[in-house]
């Protein structure tokens, strides 16, 4: 058997078997009776599997069946649609994985998050309607990213290559894909903030609005700081932002108090998801900050 030699980063030597044309690995799906909800799910279920071609198959495939193919595929990267009739649809993977190094799509997850936080609080400010909408439509590139590096790491697990193992060990790749679950999740709850916009019927008070653009600013910040330290392998600045976070929650209940106080019943819930969403925000930088931790004591 043929196999390859590469240098890891830390000096040690990844073997791997050398193959000449790899078999594609094809996944087929019956969609017979299946519900939209379920095929959703089946589809990239496989793309995560690593399935280079998807067949979905059936006497014939319904219109809202094959709208929701079209849905799927829009929402991954790689995955294309190469063929399509009456009974069957396949999905091709023409991506490279070599071609996004997963520190790039960490950091371009944690780019397009932040626009996100940044941009739904301007949208609450001015009750900016196309604002909040346009926010609401980011969170699909982050969850592509977000999909392309588990289906990434899911190969990598299952005897992959590394597509960028000159730089990067499988310790720390790891990491990496850890932390850009939280960096999903904070980009989720933008989207949240955004869609509390379509519910106000006039901006909110000015005093409100000020404590919430701050503890808004604040949290941007230790999410930022949260991944340097991630980038950096920085233990102090990491064990900074938990501490902060912590520092900050007795600031989230006096804004909750405040908001307790407002007139309506249906502001007092609205501006309450916000905080609370902003304090779950809050809670990811530090699960990310924990992250840099351990791969701070890695590299010790």
């Amino acid at each position: 058997m043929r196999v390859s030699l590469q240098a890891q980063p830390d000096g040690k030597l990844l073997v791997n078997p050398f193959l000449e044309g790899r078999a594609i690995k094809i996944k087929k799906i019956d969609v017979t009776g299946c519900e939209i909800n379920t095929l959703e799910r089946d589809i990239i279920a496989a793309y995560l599997q690593g399935y280079d071609k998807i067949e979905l198959y059936s006497e014939r495939i319904l219109a809202e069946q094959k709208q929701t193919i079209r849905k799927v595929c829009h929402k991954l990267i790689g995955p294309e649609i190469t063929e399509e009739s009456l009974n069957c649809v396949v999905i091709q993977d023409l991506l490279n994985p070599n071609e996004l190094h997963i520190k790039k799509g960490v950091q371009r997850m944690f780019l397009i998050a932040r626009s996100m936080q940044k941009d739904a609080v301007r949208a609450l400010k001015t009750v900016d309607f196309d604002l909040a909408l346009d926010v609401s439509q980011r969170d699909d590139e982050v969850d592509r990213l977000f999909l392309l590096i588990s289906k990434q790491f899911h190969s990598i697990l299952c005897g992959g290559r590394m597509p960028d193992s000159a730089e990067t060990n499988i310790e720390e790749y790891h990491e990496f894909r850890m932390a850009a679950s939280p960096l999903e999740r904070i980009a989720d709850h933008a989207q949240k903030i955004a869609n509390v916009v379509s519910k106000l019927q006039r901006p909110v008070s000015d005093n409100v609005m000020k404590e919430i653009e701050k503890l808004n600013n604040a949290y941007i910040e230790l999410v930022k700081q949260s991944v340097e330290a991630l980038f950096d392998a920085d233990a102090s600045l990491a064990n900074q932002v938990i501490d902060s976070v912590d520092n900050m929650r007795a600031w989230v209940e006096q804004l909750h108090a405040s908001i307790l106080k407002l007139e309506t019943h249906e502001v007092v819930i609205s501006l309450g998801i916000v905080v609370d969403s902003l304090s779950r925000i809050g809670d990811l930088s530090s699960n990310i900050a924990e992250i840099a931790v351990n791969m701070a004591i890695q590299d010790r």
